[in-house]
């Protein structure tokens, strides 16, 4: 593991933090967050998807 990869993991980790701390800044109920994050995967892997059909 290079020492890039090592900054990357701790500042994903740090963005996860600052991200989970806003939502319970919101008091967001733990039901209503999982469905938030699964609906953000969903988006994000269509767009995925939708970007690798149409490259090739």
């Amino acid at each position: 593991m290079s020492e890039f990869e090592v900054v990357s993991i701790i500042s994903l980790v740090g963005f996860l933090v600052l991200a989970v701390s806003a939502l319970s800044a919101h008091r967001f109920s733990l039901k209503k967050g999982i469905v938030m994050a699964l609906a953000w995967a969903a988006i994000f892997a269509i767009v995925v998807l939708f970007i690798s059909l149409v490259e090739g």
